[in-house]
């Protein structure tokens, strides 16, 4: 597996991957043990949105993440699970003990009649035997599908549909900061309307809570791995049999069921963790995400077990019981790797310095950033609060569709540049394009960001509809894939993501991207976080409409409105004043923290009546709240 030292060995190994990307990509791949090799590295017609990669190869990206490391150390520390309530035990697993485990469940599901090519959709708690149910599906050649544990009832209807699941895991209920919340309940009434193809439901004791039980269909974990043997033989798996299906939020319709492939996968999720964060053996690596995203996929569970590392995993919540939990919790295990998201930030930002200083977090040798792009302060506070200004930030960009990061400082071998996620990864090739879809060559400019090439995790279908996923990633530039996002190279190389295309205001024929006006806001000191989205203006085209969360009360909104915009005059020009401005408690999120943007576009354009599903927000109390102060302007 490629491993680079400085910015130097990093250009060349970039030109080479771009001169000569099969061979490249099959330097990458023999880091793996395949039971048989491929005969060709890549087929691909983005025209077509079809991509193969390592075809007729075969493996089990199980006997990478376990087999192969508990035969070399099987006493090392594979998975630490840190639960929500500090005075309860940590659990801690070797590389043997894991595959211990994930043989035992997977013998299990094989009990079940659960064979190669059915889908298992996985609902639970951030506790450690959702890592072992991924696995173990994996293991048989079980196709998993995990939805995020605060999903609702028809949230999980609506996968369990179009996954037509076989079987559904999950716990009685989720202990998450000072809450109990109910995950088998939520699990009965998404059955409760038939879906006659779920035949069983595996139940996780997680918190000894009274559930109904179905003896037809309900077995509890304890009762099934009870007895199992601990060997369990591998699925032989082709390099394109399907490994997941992740689903993400459609700006339309239905959920979009992102599907990932073995072999390409495989080589990616290892590759991408070891460029970007350069671990070494004795590191003990943190990603704060849920496995329900893909963040969680590729960097608590695959990216890390590929490569041998310590992976840490965490039931709770980044505020309970105090702001200072993330520090402590980096202070207990020595964690040298830390992988959260800018929400986490500016939310531990606004709590105060005060905690940080309360832990030791000298180990730390790597931090890092994903879910979106961070603003300028809460980088700055992340890298001198937590990095003391001294160890790598590595900010990341990539997407549920592309399987791994795409574009990201490496930690310690490429610079870093405040809010720009960098230089792209060696194999990957990105290009701006302008709205025609005409390639834009010379640096410093902005435009769309596509990429001309796949990389072996890029997005293959969407379950059950293909041409969804042509007409999604590839039809907006024929021959390109299509981020939907906006970017900026500066001169250097270095692409700094804008945001979504569709959060791109054109104020006068300026292209402004939300993230920057943002950024400009954020920086006012009274303001926590803010979004904003453009609305119909019937001088300028578009207008500037700003939500802000304070700090403090604002006892006086029109001040506060005018030194914001003094703000954003200072920060970015005077086409970046705000046209209309609201205060509010919070911003309407979706459970991997990012801002649902429609929504707000839709409250600022009046169009209160047609703002879609709101049930799978974090918190979708807080689109009444601001309709209701729409309402009162």
């Amino acid at each position: 597996m490629l491993r680079l030292h400085n910015f130097e060995e990093y250009q060349k190994a970039y030109q080479y991957s771009i001169d000569h990307p099969e061979s490249f990509w099959i330097e990458q791949a023999e880091s793996f043990r395949w039971s048989a090799r491929w005969n060709k590295v890549v087929e691909w017609d983005f025209y077509s949105a079809h991509t193969r990669w390592f075809l007729q190869g075969k493996t089990n990206i199980t006997i990478n993440c376990l087999d192969r490391h508990a035969e070399i150390h099987p006493e090392k520390t594979a998975l630490i699970w840190e639960p929500n309530d500090p005075s309860k035990d940590v659990r801690k697993y070797s590389y043997q003990e894991l595959l211990d485990e994930v043989s035992r469940f997977a013998n299990a599901l094989k009990q079940l009649n659960v064979a190669k090519g059915d889908r298992v959709l996985i609902y639970m708690p951030m506790v450690p035997e959702l890592t072992i149910a991924v696995l173990a599906c994996a293991r048989i050649g079980a196709v998993h599908s995990v939805v995020f544990a605060g999903f609702s009832a028809t949230s999980l209807h609506d996968r369990l549909i179009d996954s037509a699941a076989k079987v559904v895991i999950c716990a009685d209920a989720n202990d998450r900061g000072p809450k109990l919340i109910p995950v088998k309940a939520v699990v009965d009434e998404a059955l409760s309307q038939g879906l006659e193809f779920v035949k069983q439901v595996i139940v996780y004791n997680n918190c000894d809570l009274s559930v109904t039980w179905n003896h037809e269909r309900d077995y509890w974990w304890h009762e099934l791995v009870k007895g199992q043997s601990t060997l369990c033989a591998a699925e032989e798996m082709d390099s394109e049999d399907l490994l997941f299906i992740l689903y993400t939020s459609g700006s339309t319709g239905k959920p979009k069921g992102v599907v990932h492939t073995c072999g390409g996968y495989m080589v990616y999720a290892m590759y991408s963790f070891q460029l970007v964060f350069q671990p070494s053996e004795d590191d003990i690596h943190w990603c704060t995400a849920d496995i329900g995203w893909i963040t969680g996929h590729s960097y608590i569970i695959y990216g890390p077990l590929l490569s041998g590392v310590t992976t840490l995993m965490f039931e709770g919540v980044p505020t309970y019981p105090d702001p200072s939990r993330f520090w402590q919790v980096i202070e207990k295990h020595n964690v040298t790797i830390f992988y959260t998201a800018p929400t986490a930030i500016r939310a531990l930002m606004a709590a105060g310095d005060h905690y940080t200083e309360q832990a030791d977090l000298t180990s730390l040798r790597v931090i890092g950033s994903v879910g979106e792009p961070i603003n300028s302060e809460a980088w700055q506070w992340y890298h001198e609060k937590i990095g003391k200004g001294k160890i790598p930030l590595v900010d990341t960009w990539w997407q549920t569709e592309t399987g791994g990061i795409l574009i990201s400082p490496l930690a310690g071998v490429t610079d870093q540049k405040p809010c720009y996620a960098s230089y792209p990864l060696p194999g990957i090739q990105p290009i701006l394009v302008d709205s025609a879809g005409t390639e834009i060559t010379e640096n410093g400019v902005e435009g769309l960001l596509c990429i001309k090439y796949p990389w072996p995790s890029i997005i293959r279908t969407t379950y059950g509809d293909h041409e969804r996923c042509r007409q999604t990633y590839f039809s907006s530039f024929p021959g390109l894939y299509f981020t939907g996002d906006g970017a900026r190279r500066d001169p250097e190389g270095r692409y700094r993501i804008i945001g979504r295309v569709d959060d791109v205001i054109n104020v006068s024929g300026h292209r402004l991207g939300t993230g920057e006006l943002e950024n400009a806001i954020n920086e006012h000191p009274n303001v926590v976080e803010s979004a904003v989205v453009g609305f119909p203006h019937n001088i300028k085209g578009q207008g500037i409409y700003a939500y802000v969360i304070p700090m403090q009360n604002v006892d006086d909104p029109n001040q506060f409105f005018k030194e914001i915009n003094t703000q954003l005059v200072k920060s970015i020009g005077g086409i970046a004043h705000a046209d209309k401005f609201m205060v509010v408690t919070g911003l309407p999120k979706t459970r991997s923290g990012k801002i649902m943007r429609r929504i707000l576009r839709k409250v600022a354009e009046g169009d209160l009546l047609n703002l879609g599903d709101t049930s799978t927000l974090l918190n979708p109390e807080i689109v009444d709240e601001i309709i209701s102060k729409y309402n009162r302007q």
